[in-house]
Formats: C-alpha cells, sequence, structure tokens
C-alpha cells in the first residue's frame, strides 16, 4: 500500500456524491475528482449503506479514499470501511486500540489542537477547526522540538479557504476541502482555489522558472518520458482530461496534437518530496518521437505481451494460433487448465519459469478475449491487497480432492478419494465423467407429499435480489449525470463499464455502413428465417377497429395507433443477443412505430456485434445507442444531444437496468412508460413417465446457462428414484460439458425439483410459480394447455424446446419473469400500440343517453358536465 499522499490536499465529497458537471462552476466534476484522487468522507450511520452502495462507482480501491468514521459506533463498520479500499480511516482517539491490527491505516481524529498527540506516527484529523481562534504561532513554538504525526485537517464551513491553505502551509498540514471550493478554471480562481495553483504552491522546484520534472506513466506504471510541468500546463491538463505539459521551447504542449498519439488523463500526484510530479495516463500509440513505446526503450514482459494480444485480436492472420484461441473459447479453456497443471507439475526453478510464462500468456488472452485490459487486473490485485476481511484458503471441491485434502484436512480427503480413484483431466468434458457425486451438479429435491404447503412455497422463492433501495441509490446517481451532462454523461459511463475508451460517439446512426454487418452467410439466414417467423406472428395480432351501437344514436369505437417512438434495450452482458434485437425489432417495425432506438453495449474496441448492427438495418431502426446499463435508459428516457427521446423503453436487463426503467416510467419529466418489471431468466419443466431425461436436462440448462442468478424448477409427475436420477445425471453430464458450465452451477444452486403425485397438484405449483417459461413434456401435452393460468411462454410437447421460443418459431421471448406472469404479458404486437376510443352520438343517441348523464352529474356535482348536455337537449327542443 502506497504511505505516501499523491496530493498535497483532500477533497471533501458529500454522501452520497453529488457530482457537479465540468461545466456548471460549482465546483469539482466526478472526471477531475478522479483524475485527483485522495477523497474525503466523512460517514454518519445514517449514511453508511448509501456510502457503501456508492464505493463501487468510485473504485475506492484505485482512488486514496480517507474517511471521518468518528459518526460510527460498530467496529465491524470500519472494518467494512477498510474492506472496501479505505486507505485511512479516523476514529476517536480511545477507540485506536481497537485497531492495532490494521496499523496506519487507522488513525485517531481529535477537536483541538491540544488534544494532539505527538506519539502516534499514523496521521491525525483535526475535526471543526476555526482559523479565527487558533493560535498558529503558539502551536508551531510549542511543536518546534517534537516530530509532528502527519496532519490532516478539516475547517468548520464558514471558512475563508485562502486563509485556511495558509495556515495549513504554516502548519505542514494537509487541508481537507470541499470539492464545491475547489476549481480547475483560471477564470474563477478569484471566487474558488484554483487546483493548479495548490500545485505549484506545494512544489518545490530548484529552477528560475519554477518548473517542475514531471515523469509520464501508463496504466501500467511503465515510465514513457520525462516532461516538464507549468501551473499552466496542470490547468490545461485538467481541464481537457488530457497529457499537456510545459515545453521549455515552445509554450505549451498538447502531446499528440501533431502526431496523433494521443493521451487520456488518468492521475496527477505529487511524488513523498514535493519535488517531482507523476501523470499517469492512458497512451494510444508511441510515446516517444523515435520507433519506440516511451523515451527509455519499448515496452517488455507481460505490458509488451497484452500489446502484442491486442494487435492480434485486431488483425491476427486467419489460421494462426492466436485467432483460433480468441474464437474458440473451449480450446483456449482447455490450455489454460493444461498449462496450469503443467505449472503446479514444475519442480526447477528453470521450468516453474517457463510453464509460469505459459499460463500467464493463456492468462492474458483470456482477459483480453473478454476486453480486459492488464490494468484491470492490476487494479484488482490492488483491491485484493487492501482487503482486511480473510478468507479461510481451503481449495475448492474437486481441487481439493485430487491432491488429498478437504478444506485443509487430508485425513478426510482420504475418505473422499475412495468416491473416485480417477485422476481428473484437464479438458472439461471428460472432468464431467469423472467428478466426484459431491460436485456433481444437481437441483436439490423437494417431495411435496413429504413437506407442508409453506416448505414448498419457501423452496418456489427465486433468488434473492439486492434491496430496491440499495439498486436506486446506485442508478439515480447515474440517471441524474445523463439528464444534466447528455452525451458526455454517457460516453463517460461507457467509457468506464464497457472499457470501450476509443468511442468518441454515443450513437450509431443509420443509414448503417454495409462493413458493420459483415456476417458468415449462414448467420444471416438463420436471422432472415426468424425475421420472417417473427414478423408472420406479430402481424397476425393485428386487431380490426372495434365499433358498438350501445343504443339507438350512440355508437363507441376503438382503434390502435403505433406508439411513435420506442426504444429498444438489447443487454450485452455474459452472451450476445441478437434475438432480442429481432424480438423487440420486428413486433415495432410491423406496429408502425416512426421511430426505433436501439440501445446495446459495444465491445471494447467501441463496435457493436454485427449481428445487431444486420438486424437494427432490418427492422429500420433510426440508431443504435453504444451503451449499457441505467445510463442507456436514461438517454433514450430523456434524450441526450446524439440520442433521440422515446415514449416506450422494451427490453430485459438486470437489476440495475430495471431499476432504471421503473425510475423513468415513475417520473413525470420523462413521460416514458416501460413493458414490464423483470428479473432473472427462468423456466419451469414439467415431466412425466414419458419424458425424454436428455430432453428435460437441456431444457433446464437452457436457462441455467443465462446467468448465475437465473433458476430453473422441475415438476416431476410420479417419478421414481430410477426415473429421477437419469434426469440429475443428464443434468450433470450435460452441464460439465458446456463452456459456460460456472454460470450453470451458480443457478443450479438455488434450483429445484418436485416431486408430485399427479398433473393438477404440478399446475397448482406453476401457476403459483408464475415461471417465464413453461415447458409441458407430458404425453397428452395439449391436454394440459387449458390448466395454465400464469406464464409468459408455453411449449408444449416434447419436440417443442424453448429454445425455439428464444429464436425462430415467431413467439416473443421477451417475457415476464420473477412472478410477474400472474400480472404482465410477454411483448406483443400490441405492447407496440396504444388504443383510442370514439363516441359518435346522433341527436337521437343525446336524447337517449342524456337524462342518465345528467343525473349522475349532478349526483357528483359536476355542474358543467351537466350544463354540456343540457344545453344541446334545449336547443334540440327548440
Amino acid at each position: 500500500m502506497e504511505t505516501t499522499l499523491p496530493l498535497p490536499f483532500l477533497i471533501s465529497v458529500p454522501v452520497p456524491p453529488s457530482w457537479t458537471s465540468s461545466e456548471d462552476g460549482k465546483g469539482l466534476s466526478q472526471e477531475e475528482v478522479s483524475c485527483l484522487g485522495c477523497v474525503f468522507f466523512e460517514v454518519t450511520q445514517q449514511n453508511f449503506e448509501e456510502l457503501l452502495n456508492n464505493l463501487g462507482q468510485l473504485n475506492a480501491a484505485t482512488l486514496h479514499t480517507f474517511f471521518d468514521a468518528t459518526g460510527l459506533e460498530s467496529k465491524d463498520d470500519v472494518v467494512t470501511l477498510l474492506d472496501n479500499g479505505a486507505r485511512k480511516v479516523f476514529v476517536q482517539p480511545e477507540r485506536l486500540p481497537d485497531f492495532t491490527e490494521f496499523g496506519r491505516r487507522v488513525a485517531p481524529a481529535v477537536t483541538k489542537l491540544n488534544q494532539i498527540s505527538y506519539g502516534t506516527q499514523h496521521g491525525l484529523l483535526l475535526k471543526d477547526f476555526d482559523q479565527r481562534t487558533c493560535d498558529v504561532a503558539g502551536f508551531m513554538e510549542s511543536s518546534k522540538a517534537t516530530k509532528m504525526p502527519p496532519l490532516y485537517i478539516k475547517p468548520i464551513q464558514d471558512t475563508i479557504y485562502d486563509h485556511f491553505v495558509d495556515i495549513c502551509s504554516q502548519l505542514s498540514a494537509i487541508p481537507v476541502i470541499p470539492s464545491t471550493e475547489l476549481t480547475t478554471k483560471k477564470d474563477e480562481a478569484e471566487k474558488k482555489i484554483f487546483v493548479a495553483k495548490l500545485f505549484s504552491t506545494a512544489w518545490k522546484s530548484d529552477r528560475q522558472d519554477r518548473l517542475l520534472p514531471t515523469v509520464v506513466c501508463d496504466e501500467g506504471g511503465i515510465a514513457l518520458g520525462l516532461v516538464y510541468s507549468s501551473e499552466e500546463s496542470i490547468a490545461e491538463s485538467l481541464r481537457t482530461k488530457t497529457g499537456v505539459y510545459q515545453s521549455r521551447k515552445r509554450g505549451l504542449w498538447y502531446k499528440g496534437a501533431t502526431s496523433g498519439d494521443t493521451q487520456e488523463l488518468v492521475r496527477i500526484s505529487l511524488d513523498c518530496d514535493n519535488d517531482a510530479l507523476k501523470f499517469v495516463v492512458r497512451q494510444t500509440g508511441r510515446f516517444c518521437h523515435l520507433d519506440q513505446y516511451g523515451c527509455f526503450g519499448d515496452l517488455k514482459g507481460i505490458s509488451k505481451l497484452e500489446q502484442t494480444l491486442l494487435s492480434r485480436k485486431e488483425s491476427a492472420p486467419e489460421g494462426s494460433y492466436t485467432k483460433r484461441l480468441f474464437s474458440d473459447e473451449k480450446l483456449l479453456r482447455a490450455k489454460i487448465m493444461e498449462e496450469a497443471e503443467e505449472l503446479c507439475d514444475a519442480k526447477t526453478q528453470e521450468e516453474v519459469a517457463f510453464e509460469a510464462a505459459d499460463l500467464i500468456y493463456f492468462a492474458l488472452t483470456k482477459a483480453v478475449s473478454a476486453g480486459v485490459r492488464l490494468s484491470d487486473i492490476e487494479k484488482n490485485l490492488d483491491a485484493k491487497s487492501l482487503k482486511v476481511k480473510r478468507r479461510p484458503g481451503n481449495a475448492k471441491g474437486q481441487w481439493a480432492k485430487k491432491e488429498g485434502i478437504t478444506n485443509g484436512t487430508a485425513e478426510k480427503a482420504k475418505e473422499a478419494a475412495k468416491v473416485s480413484a480417477t485422476p481428473l483431466t484437464s479438458a472439461p468434458a471428460a472432468a464431467a465423467h469423472t467428478a466426484p457425486n459431491t460436485d456433481r451438479i444437481t437441483l436439490k429435491r423437494v417431495d411435496v407429499s413429504k413437506v407442508s404447503a409453506s416448505e414448498v412455497s419457501e423452496a418456489l422463492k427465486r433468488p434473492s435480489q439486492k434491496s430496491a433501495d440499495a439498486i436506486l441509490n446506485i442508478v439515480t446517481p447515474i440517471i441524474s449525470d445523463i439528464r444534466k451532462n447528455g452525451d458526455k454523461a454517457l460516453l463517460s459511463y461507457t467509457h468506464k463499464f464497457e472499457k470501450a475508451t476509443s468511442l468518441t460517439s454515443p450513437v450509431l446512426k443509420a443509414p448503417f455502413p454495409p462493413s458493420l454487418m459483415n456476417l458468415p452467410p449462414e448467420t444471416i439466414k438463420a436471422i432472415d428465417v426468424s425475421f420472417e417467423n417473427i414478423r408472420k406472428f406479430h402481424a397476425a395480432q393485428k386487431e380490426d377497429p372495434l365499433k358498438v351501437e350501445t343504443m339507438p344514436g350512440v355508437v363507441c369505437s376503438r382503434f390502435s395507433r403505433p406508439i411513435e417512438r420506442v426504444g429498444l434495450y438489447v443487454p450485452g452482458g455474459t452472451a450476445v443477443l441478437p434475438s432480442t434485437a429481432l424480438m423487440l425489432g420486428v413486433p415495432a417495425m410491423v406496429a408502425g412505430c416512426q421511430k426505433i432506438v436501439i440501445a446495446s453495449p459495444p465491445r471494447s474496441d467501441g463496435s457493436i456485434t454485427p449481428e445487431i448492427v444486420y438486424v437494427a438495418h432490418k427492422v429500420g431502426a433510426e440508431s443504435i445507442v453504444l451503451a449499457g446499463g441505467a445510463q442507456a435508459v436514461a438517454a433514450m428516457a430523456y434524450g441526450t444531444e446524439s440520442v433521440s427521446k422515446v415514449d416506450k423503453i422494451l427490453g430485459p436487463g438486470n437489476q440495475f437496468v430495471t431499476a432504471a426503467k421503473m425510475f423513468v416510467s415513475n417520473d413525470t419529466n420523462a413521460g416514458v412508460s416501460i413493458d414490464m418489471p423483470a428479473g432473472p431468466s427462468e423456466v419451469l419443466v414439467v415431466a412425466d413417465k414419458d419424458a425424454n431425461p436428455a430432453f428435460v436436462a437441456s431444457d433446464l440448462l437452457s436457462q441455467a446457462e443465462h446467468g448465475v442468478d437465473s433458476q430453473v424448477v422441475l415438476i416431476a409427475i410420479d417419478l421414481n428414484e430410477e426415473q429421477l436420477q437419469a434426469i440429475e445425471d443428464e443434468v450433470h453430464k450435460q452441464a460439465m460439458a458446456l463452456p459456460r458450465v460456472d454460470i450453470v452451477r451458480g443457478a443450479i444452486s438455488h434450483s429445484v425439483t418436485f416431486v408430485v403425485k399427479d398433473v393438477e397438484e404440478a399446475m397448482r405449483i406453476s401457476n403459483d410459480y408464475g415461471p417465464e417459461h413453461l415447458i409441458l413434456q407430458l404425453k397428452d401435452a395439449e391436454q394440459v394447455v387449458d390448466r395454465v393460468m400464469n406464464a409468459g411462454s408455453v411449449f408444449i410437447g416434447q419436440w417443442t424446446p424453448e429454445s425455439v421460443g428464444d429464436y425462430s418459431a415467431g413467439v416473443n421471448h421477451s417475457l415476464p419473469t420473477y412472478g410477474y406472469a400472474k400480472q404482465y404479458s410477454g411483448v406483443n404486437l400490441g405492447s407496440f400500440l396504444k388504443h383510442i376510443t370514439s363516441s359518435n352520438l346522433t341527436a337521437e343517441g343525446l336524447r337517449n343517453v342524456g337524462d342518465a348523464v345528467m343525473q349522475l352529474a349532478k349526483v357528483e356535482e359536476l355542474e358543467a358536465h351537466r350544463r354540456a348536455v343540457s344545453i344541446r337537449l334545449s336547443t334540440l327542443d327548440g
């Protein structure tokens, strides 16, 4: 852990962080705070949960986060802050003995100068500092002979901050300054504290021009070169979020302005003696004017490997080994396990180094393939190093047993070894046959005849989701940021969450270039077949206008009109989902929606998957928003400079997408509706003795592979132990052969098999559950459909896997989940239409209905309503 402070000041931020725009003049923006680091929070019992929810967004392990925790009563809460990446937490002096194990990461906080203890070297926070009553001269005189601890000073609210900073400088203390009192803009320097001035005042330069040597590094810590900085260049660098330096001959030097080898600013810091600066940048191209990466030479080792893999990912020759690894997930998985085993078997130093290099190569290939950079891995390592809550450190299941240990106990492993003496192999398919029973992927079993109704209901519970308040605390600031800052905020979140840092525009407008739809012929054919089937089914749902004469001369009508502007959310996440683009886009097209906007997260290189672009082209989409999550929902709900505002948002997503949809639908300023609430994907299979065990297992696994929060349910009608075991064997065998076996294992862990006596009992449980997908693998499946009361979509008989509904049969796969099938329909043509009613009365009709209208208006004491009829009737009576 770093022991020096990277800034000569701390930035105090409220809880939850209320970030400003960099343009509104109200203080530092989130991006500017991120570049500067060193954030200070005052945490209390009241805001503790809210703060924890925001720490994930802030990346506390990357920022230097400091906390005044004197408002927390529990030691566990303080430990939680440390475990979440806090660099230093301040507590009451009398509580310090409770935290000795955490060393300098916990320090005392006092409110008076005379309470300062010179014995502590952990640092000390002086709170509620009032510069009007402080005897600075006396304090300095009394502390001359004693070594001062690192001192942090937080002033009272109505502080004159210029004077406060001067006092801190005299005391060699670090000031805590509210973000609202700081600015990176020169023209605001008279009203606020100019950040660049704080730097130049603090640094120590031995040059007449006061320039400071500056080491420029990439995110991996590789030194790119040595330059100089001035107060002006720092201000400009913070303003532009790029690398800007001070040339000793030519003035300000905007790195990459002429060469194109640009830099995105990540962090600015001072060294421990304040006589050198460090710029951390995200480098595009080379830094050096020579043909090498940096001024100290080319990259080496793991950093060089990363650059090579990134290049190969973009343009590896067809047939090359690296190209195969990027395109064949099973091959890469097998190689990682093979090399891990060879490293474990290596004996000499040379062998260990050789095998470790191989494993790192394949592991980094996996990372680059998933859009993960080496800097992301290093951030995770840094975050883990700050953890204080210890894990037991045991090896998992099959790996522990292979080495003769079970949770650290060799004796127990000897017993487990009797279960299977066959050694595990590296290949996943082989592992499926040799994994011991205790590691089997199997649903828990409930015999309904042997448990109470309440126990059945308990077993039917879906996996718990985060609380609505917790999720809203996360998505609300994102939505607010998008509303306030538009495209800039949307791009920022896409850079952060999707790692698509090269993206410069958040929207791809139609017509879409053919080069973005470069697909194999077989994929095009599959999309075209699915498109046509979905179109036929939804076109058949069109209704003729309704016209009814309710009494002579009174004609009531109802007709439909398409919703003019619709936003379609197509998730990215753990799988590419062009099928969702079809299921949403085709009915929108059939309904005649004038403007179709598709939102989907881009890949790490900023591109969108060609399958989704092709579908967007076929359905006539106006644009594709290159974003996911709550930020994409907010952009479509409110509109930005580039994103068209829509009237309705449809499409599935994770908890955060769902929360964002619910939020905007309840905001009258957005004026937007949504299709339905949603949760993780799920399936319920009803099977009798005629069901094929392999078919049943495949249907269960087709939903389990969606995500670890998915759930699958089997209702087995009058199956004996042998028949149940046959299904369980198939689930395990098929699961172990899947590339997403780890996801499947997580989903199956909260899934269940119910054993029931008959169809009536099975359908009672099914209707109580209200599944998204209901599969009837029954001898007389069609006859059972009449018993279905609650389900998103039903798949009838052994030849109808749920997959056909997901893709190509024609029915829609955007369905209510989490029990909402009891109240909502799946997406259909009507989801993209609104119905308008009309009334058309003749004079005779008004005479016939008029008395009833006037009487009810009289009862409700709405006289104008009554008169609207009576005046007309008087006219008719002449």
